[in-house]
């Protein structure tokens, strides 16, 4: 009789598809929290200054910070080196940052996208604009993330990187979407700031009545 040796063999291991999962890190926060805080963006809020001397993005020849940036009819106040500490910012001047450096110049050394710089960048003029070009870059960069093969995102980023030229895009990828995330919490905060901005002088008021 002969005997039969039945041989158990492990399950087998799921695929991680590593491009896919770097997407959804910023594609879930993207779409439950970052992008619908900006529904409704006015002009007013993407220019409030919350307090004095803050950056913004303005009417060329209008700004007094030491750079101003841009190629078209509004710049992206700036300096080199950043001032410690780092001035307050604006909703459109953290917007055109997102655009012209997290994303833009990053999308145009690896993904095919316009080129970008923060000093030739056509940094743009009203909310509704702002955000069309959000809705683009972002869009390009996270269907590029999302088809990165495992060889992609261990590959050195290359000199188009300056610093990170020897970091893999892996690497690179992961700070992209800590830029995103903070920056775009950065927004939602100003746009709850802005919203309640006359709460402090209505209840003021009141009290003296």
């Amino acid at each position: 009789m002969t005997e039969h040796t039945h041989v158990h063999h492990p399950p087998p291991q799921p695929v991680l598809n590593w491009g896919s999962e770097l997407a959804d890190q910023l594609r879930w926060h993207w779409e439950n929290q970052a992008r619908p805080r900006l529904e409704g963006l006015t002009d007013d809020e993407y220019f409030w200054e919350p307090v004095p001397g803050c950056w913004s993005v303005r009417p060329r020849g209008t700004g007094t910070a030491p750079v101003q940036a841009g190629s078209g009819d509004y710049t992206c106040d700036w300096a080199y080196p950043e001032p410690d500490p780092a001035p307050v910012t604006t909703i459109a001047w953290r917007l055109a940052h997102i655009l012209s450096g997290v994303l833009g110049q990053r999308s145009a050394a690896h993904f095919g996208g316009p080129p970008a710089d923060y000093d030739s960048f056509d940094y743009p003029g009203t909310a509704a604009a702002a955000l069309a070009l959000l809705d683009e870059y972002y869009e390009r960069w996270i269907s590029h993330v999302a088809a990165l093969s495992e060889e992609d995102l261990a590959r050195p980023v290359g000199p188009a990187e300056g610093g990170w030229a020897e970091a893999p895009m892996s690497a690179l990828v992961l700070h992209i979407h800590r830029e995103m995330i903070h920056h775009l919490a950065e927004v939602a905060l100003l746009r709850d700031l802005y919203a309640h901005r006359d709460a402090g002088a209505v209840k003021s008021g009141a009290e003296r009545e």
